[in-house]
């Protein structure tokens, strides 16, 4: 590919794009990628909303207004039929495109067609490696007495492991956007060659700080599905036990776990606590709010916390999250399961304003910039990085 040719990207994508969490986030990448100046060809499962008219879209499992119900087919059916049609469609039309974008669990039959037609491959990894994550959970759940329906993203499955490792090792590179990511596969052994850089970026035209907020009471927020890994119980009982809770206001926004909350029931209770359910005025909720509480036990780079900062919202953190957050710089940082330190830290902003502001400005002034259209320049600097690196190793 000449220099001065537009990235031609096979972007291959086994859920329905547009949708919530990972769909959106992915989205916003084709999205942020055409910003950028590359060519897209997106074969998703289907489309939830509309891209812009350059993207030329091919979904595999919908035609017009009717698409395959995942319940029908089953998850893991419909991602391996999705993957099965990509991989035929990249057969026929290979010297098309300069390099294939893929997501796990969808993507080892279109990885093994392109390695062998000799296109250059890289594999999106939202998470950390899939067994640390089930590790991670798996031990969180044993303690709290707590058992994961059977489906559950997060519950151990071999036979999704063993698939998503054999992705791995097809990949030509792995697509990390945190420092927690990347050192989950270093850990179990990966060449730090294979691992690219990017990022996930925010819409600034939806967070965007209110600069009128004052602080007479202090407000915190947990917004996202509440599964074990985000640590919601760590952040009820650090709440509870501040003595902020007397005056101040927890609220949390989206789906519990069934079973997790059960297990969350006393702390839900409290009456400091507002459970707001599924929300689509997070960007207002967290403008309203002072802090934003995420003490994740695994993460890939959370968005939300991005959002947050971006909202004038101060996130109170794990170390999973710290690839954007900076202990007493922009944040407060925690180990994951530290109650105690946790606790500590919702009560020290209680006691000092003037520190609220402080880390509330460096916030806003962290997230400046990371916008969704940076991370789609960040992208195409991973694919360049990638040929390079294939033009390497055939030279």
């Amino acid at each position: 590919m000449a220099v001065s040719d537009r990235l031609r990207v096979l972007y291959s994508f086994p859920l329905r794009i547009g949708a919530g969490r990972i769909c959106y986030a992915a989205w916003e990448q084709v999205r942020g990628l055409t910003e950028a100046g590359a060519d897209v060809t997106l074969f998703p499962a289907s489309v939830a909303r509309p891209l812009p008219a350059s993207v030329v879209i091919r979904p595999t499992l919908a035609r017009g207004r009717f698409r395959i119900p995942y319940r029908i087919l089953g998850r893991e059916n419909a991602f391996r039929l999705h993957d099965f049609l990509v991989a035929k469609r990249l057969e026929r039309a290979a010297s098309s495109f300069d390099i294939v974008h893929t997501w796990p669990s969808g993507a080892r039959r279109t990885l093994e067609m392109a390695n062998r037609l000799g296109v250059p491959t890289v594999l999106e990894r939202p998470n950390s490696h899939t067994e640390l994550a089930y590790e991670v959970v798996g031990a969180e759940c044993k303690r709290l007495g707590i058992s994961l329906p059977p489906g559950s993203e997060h519950a151990y499955n071999s036979a999704v492991l063993r698939h998503e490792e054999r992705e791995f090792a097809l990949a030509g590179h792995l697509l990390c956007p945190s420092d927690f990511v990347e050192q989950s596969f270093l850990d179990r052994g990966c060449s730090p060659d294979k691992i690219l850089r990017h990022t996930y970026g925010f819409d600034q035209k939806r967070f965007y700080p209110d600069q009128r907020r004052n602080h007479d009471n202090i407000t915190m927020l947990f917004a996202g599905y509440a599964a074990v890994r985000k640590g919601l119980h760590i952040a009820l009982e650090a709440w509870v036990k501040s003595p902020v809770s007397k005056s101040g206001t927890f609220m949390i926004a989206g789906d519990i776990l069934p079973s997790y909350r059960e297990k969350l029931h006393p702390w839900l209770a409290h009456p400091s606590v507002q459970v707001l359910g599924y929300r689509t005025d997070i960007p207002d909720l967290m403008r309203s709010s002072d802090l934003f509480v995420l003490p994740s036990f695994e993460e890939g780079l959370p968005l939300v916390c991005l959002e947050a900062m971006a909202s004038g919202s101060v996130p109170l953190v794990s170390t999973a999250c710290t690839e954007l957050c900076v202990h007493e710089k922009n944040a407060l940082v925690h180990v994951p399961g530290d109650v105690q330190a946790l606790t500590e830290h919702i009560s020290l902003i209680g006691r000092d304003r003037s520190l609220l502001g402080s880390l509330r400005a460096e916030a806003i002034d962290s997230s400046r910039g990371r916008t969704w259209d940076y991370a789609g320049r960040q992208l195409v600097a991973a694919y360049q990085q990638a040929l390079a690196s294939s033009t390497q190793r055939v030279a």
